[in-house]
């Protein structure tokens, strides 16, 4: 599968659903579509991983990074 970005895979989601919901697709196309949705599922985790892990990363005035933490302050 080529690589296309976040938005793009969920458009194309959105099109498989519609038509597997539509109902008017042979069983054969409907595990192909079925099949498409879930390698395009598997890609927007990896994505939603990846963005995630690099949101939680805070980048110091000296260039180092660490770990976001959220610290409860009591007062």
């Amino acid at each position: 599968m080529k690589e296309i970005t976040f938005e793009g895979a969920l458009k194309d989601l959105e099109i498989i659903i519609k038509d597997l919901e539509s109902g008017n697709i042979p069983l054969e196309e409907a595990i192909t579509k079925y099949t498409d949705a879930m390698n395009l599922v598997k890609m927007c985790q990896e994505k939603l991983d990846k963005a995630t892990s690099q949101v939680n990363k805070i980048l110091l005035e000296n260039g180092e990074e660490r770990d976001f933490e959220i610290s409860e302050q009591e007062g």
